[in-house]
């Protein structure tokens, strides 16, 4: 049991040592993407909730 474990981890450490990491201007620049992805779909998903509403307010809950 001890030897699998012990395998597990020098396994662990040299496909780590295998990553391509990347840049710190990589990293910056993806995660701003991600950022503004995120925000899109807020905006969009909030604009289609708000028409929802109000088609439900006009046609099913006031008639």
């Amino acid at each position: 049991m001890t030897n699998k474990i012990k395998q597990y981890f020098i396994d662990s450490i040299a496909e780590l040592k295998k990553v391509i990491w990347p840049t710190k201007k990589e990293t910056i620049k993806k995660t701003s993407q991600v950022i503004f992805l995120s925000f899109f779909v807020a905006i969009f998903l909030g604009i289609i909730d708000y028409g929802l509403t109000k088609l439900l307010e006009r046609f099913v809950l006031y008639r």
